[in-house]
């Protein structure tokens, strides 16, 4: 299993910094997310050759390896095909950079809108055919999630739709901070997802089904609502999720995935790592971590 960190808190620093943070806080691996110099949200790659050798430099000179990275394109807009088209050009300038940097993985969201939930679907569909070809070309593994506001958010919907797209290239990421809006059943979606899981996202969140955990004004504003914060410092059941990847033997990349703390990154980073990893033991993972 890869450990890893996401410096989506610390994104305004250098790629060098980001691989040295990553090694003093104990993660030997980066999930790099998105970045306005590599891999910017929704627009095309940023990734050029100074960039790709400063990263390659820093992951060799850290110790530090580059677990996936992942980004969000408008792959599943339907009223909008020059933006559809435009999203599959960007996977594919993605793609090769996941290349040139031996990156095996890289992770995104349905994106969409839950509001034409069957419009969106027939657009992510036209786009998997023709992303599904490259990723398989280039043996590249791609894990995708439902997010709150996208086309697909219930957990087992999402799966099912991974399970039919039928390529051992397209696999699921869990991603626990988004467990209420999937289904809120943990344990039962873990499971349903098992044959496909590839990838979890390890965050702590608040229920915002309870009545006060969160307060919205308007009251009927319709916001999909959820946070990222350390392990202990929402609902989410630790152990059960944890002794529930255990059962299901998975051994895939396993990433911190904090947001909520730039203010403390380091602090909550190094707590994070060891939280992790004291849940692997406790639930007897074996061998974790591997450089």
């Amino acid at each position: 299993m890869q450990i890893a960190l996401d410096p989506w808190m610390i994104r305004d620093r250098s790629l060098t910094e980001v691989c040295r943070f990553a090694a003093e806080t104990q993660h030997q691996w980066i999930e790099l997310s998105p970045r306005d110099d590599f891999l910017p949200l929704f627009i095309s790659p940023r990734a050029n050759r100074d960039n790709v050798a400063e990263l390659k430099r820093a992951l060799r000179n850290y110790n530090v390896g580059l677990a996936s990275m992942w980004t969000v394109y408008r792959w599943s807009e339907p009223d909008n095909a020059e933006a559809r088209a435009a999203a599959v050009n960007y996977w594919e300038k993605a793609i090769q950079v996941a290349v040139e940097l031996e990156c095996s993985h890289l992770n995104s969201e349905f994106s969409g809108n839950p509001d034409t939930p069957e419009a969106c679907d027939a657009a992510f569909w036209r786009s998997m055919e023709d992303i599904v070809p490259i990723l398989e070309r280039e043996n590249i593994t791609m894990a995708i999630e439902p997010h709150p506001g996208d086309f697909v958010e219930d957990g087992n919907s999402a799966v099912d739709i991974i399970r039919a797209i039928g390529s051992p290239n397209v696999r699921y990421l869990y991603c626990a901070p988004h467990t209420y809006h999937m289904g809120g059943n943990m344990t039962e979606m873990i499971r349903y997802a098992a044959p496909v899981l590839d990838h979890v996202h390890v965050a702590d969140t608040l229920d915002h089904r309870i009545p006060v955990r969160y307060i919205v004004n308007p009251l009927e504003s319709p916001v999909r609502i959820h946070q990222h914060l350390n392990i202990g410092e929402g609902d989410i059941d630790w152990e059960m999720f944890f002794r529930t990847l255990q059962e299901v033997g998975f051994d895939g990349v396993m990433t911190n995935s904090v947001f909520a703390w730039p203010d403390k990154a380091e602090e909550s980073a190094k707590f994070m790592a060891k939280q992790i990893n004291e849940y692997l033991e406790r639930f007897d993972f074996g061998t974790h971590n591997p450089a």
